[in-house]
């Protein structure tokens, strides 16, 4: 068993994630708890859907996280016509050489920004797969591996818009959390037209971490302690959505992992070295709703999955936890 963070490595990271939070909210004003779970989703090593109608600021947010990183970014503009290869890289035939060279495409990069991403054909979103799952990309029969840390920010709009393809569920699967970015307050929406009345406030952001950091802040996070009853609470409620009536198809194995994974990352961000159970109630929706698929019953009656999602937290008893080992011992 790993041993628990340090104070000092989580001092490291509530400060590394104060000043991501900073600089990212410089750009994407109003919106707090957005980018508190699509930091928590870096720090636990997963992928981040972004989700609304055009002009709310999804591609404004992926691009703050990407620029908060030193570190390269691949930028992939999804269209109908882009091929799976224009993603992944091709070999190129070399006269000089009589060599084939390998062309790494835009995923061979720390920060993968994939806009419109569900403006492409399900071939080409599906070239994805392997990328997001497992870090590394087949071309031609030979694996290459992607730099760690690994994330991407992908941008889609709703599947009612014109020019759109739903993604593929083993794809949606692969994201670790889909947020919603929604329309500014009113202040927001002021102040936003303050700060970009003549300049643009990505082009004043400035890197507060870089991949080598990151990589490990992941791992500090990854041995936060979760409890049994913490981690009995998280299969409860993957469980709980497989046997709900609203829905024809429940959140998988893997949404257990990441929702574990992406709460240690939020209580870590906290300066907590454990979990709650409110760190899994916080992350419940945008982790597993965009997983489920709902009944016909439950479409007809405009119940969506995150409304069977927060039902499903509000039903399922939540676990008493014993005291963690450090507050025992200052307790003792």
């Amino acid at each position: 068993m790993q041993a628990l963070p340090s104070p000092d490595e989580l001092d490291e990271l509530v400060a590394v994630t104060a000043r991501l939070r900073a600089g990212v909210e410089s750009v994407v004003t109003g919106r707090p708890e957005l980018v508190r779970v699509a930091l928590a989703v870096l720090l636990a090593e997963g992928h981040l859907l972004l989700e609304d109608v055009p002009g709310v600021g999804k591609t404004t947010l992926a691009k703050a996280i990407g620029r908060s990183i030193d570190a390269p970014v691949g930028r992939i503009q999804f269209t109908p016509d882009l091929l799976p290869s224009d993603l992944t890289g091709v070999n190129i035939f070399r006269a000089q050489t009589h060599e084939f060279e390998f062309r790494p495409g835009p995923v061979f990069a720390h920060v993968v920004i994939g806009d419109e991403i569900n403006r492409a054909s399900p071939k080409t979103q599906s070239a994805l797969l392997e990328c997001m799952q497992e870090a590394q990309a087949t071309v031609d029969g030979r694996t290459y591996p992607l730099p760690r840390p690994f994330l991407v920010v992908a941008t889609q709009n709703p599947v009612e818009m014109e020019g759109t393809y739903p993604l593929p569920e083993a794809q949606r699967d692969r994201f670790m959390a889909r947020l919603t970015v929604g329309y500014p307050s009113v202040e927001s929406e002021i102040a936003m037209l303050d700060a970009q009345e003549t300049t643009d406030p990505l082009a004043r952001l400035r890197p507060a971490t870089n991949p080598q950091q990151v990589a490990r802040l992941i791992d500090v996070a990854r041995r936060l302690h979760a409890a049994p009853g913490v981690k009995r609470y998280v299969v409860d409620l993957v469980a709980a959505s497989r046997e709900e009536p609203g829905l024809r198809l429940g959140a998988s194995p893997r949404a257990a992992i990441q929702l574990l994974r992406a709460a240690k990352a939020l209580a870590a961000s906290a300066g907590r070295d454990h979990v709650l159970p409110d760190d899994v109630q916080e992350l419940a929706v945008p982790v597993l709703a965009h997983r489920l698929l709902p009944s016909t019953e439950a479409r007809l009656s405009g119940r969506s999955t995150q409304d069977v999602v927060a039902d499903l937290v509000a039903r399922t008893p939540v676990p008493s936890l014993d005291p963690p080992a450090r507050v025992r011992r200052l307790l003792g």
